[in-house]
């Protein structure tokens, strides 16, 4: 929510182009705390739109467009992937949600065990939703468009894959919306990466691990998005 630019995502986002088929949109948001709720999610929900609108100029099937991100762009992907649920679209095909940043409150096991972590340990997490929502974070009346784990209600979403490691702060918040999405009905992939730290599939995408990551996200975006007409992908 805080730092991070499109570009320094290039070499994943080439990745899926080349070895998916798809089409990449990637979002240059704006930032907290210059740029707080909902700003950053409301950029997202635009470019959603606009590719949706381009559709023919980009040469993509607007009947297959995704969602997705990592850590705080993967929680700007759910979050616009709510938004697009409840204001009538764009249609969404999918939401690929890797490591994502969801929960405000800061209260689950694993936000309070990694006080000390190889990368985004607690305390820049409570930077982060402090920077994004100011007083309001971890309060009563945060909007799931902000955290999307107080999203009350996660039917009619789009199939997801959620991801995360099993040593950094949002291990249990995604394996917990991981949950309440199978059971609103929806068509949901976990994988927890054993040993992993956040963001370990692009610190060190050589070793065995990530490199099994990576090809799973490949996997189930051709799965996604497979066919025979150039599919759309935002991240």
């Amino acid at each position: 929510m805080v730092l991070g630019t499109p570009e320094a995502d290039d070499a994943r986002a080439s990745r899926y182009v080349l070895e998916a088929g798809c089409t990449v949109v990637s979002v240059d948001y704006r930032l907290a705390p210059e740029h707080p709720y909902p700003e950053p999610v409301e950029d997202c929900y635009r470019a959603l739109r606009w590719t949706a609108e381009q559709a023919g100029a980009l040469g993509i099937d607007p009947e297959r467009l995704a969602v997705g991100g990592i850590s705080a762009g993967g929680g700007l992907a759910a979050a616009t992937a709510l938004l697009a649920r409840d204001r009538g679209g764009p249609r969404l095909a999918f939401q690929l949600l890797l490591c994502p940043m969801l929960d405000d409150r800061n209260t689950t096991h694993s936000s309070k065990e990694f006080t000390e972590a190889v990368t985004w340990p607690r305390a820049n997490n409570l930077y982060g939703w402090a920077a994004l929502l100011g007083p309001s974070a971890g309060g009563d009346d945060v909007s799931p468009y902000a955290a999307p784990a107080r999203a009350t209600d996660l039917s009619g979403l789009p199939p997801a894959y959620v991801d995360v490691g099993e040593l950094e702060v949002f291990r249990d918040e995604c394996a917990q919306y991981a949950l309440r999405l199978i059971a609103a009905g929806v068509s949901t992939e976990f994988h927890l990466w054993p040993g992993a730290f956040h963001g370990f599939d692009g610190t060190l995408p050589r070793l065995t691990l990530p490199r099994r990551a990576a090809a799973e996200q490949i996997a189930v975006l051709r799965r996604a998005l497979g066919g025979t007409h150039r599919s759309g992908a935002t991240t």
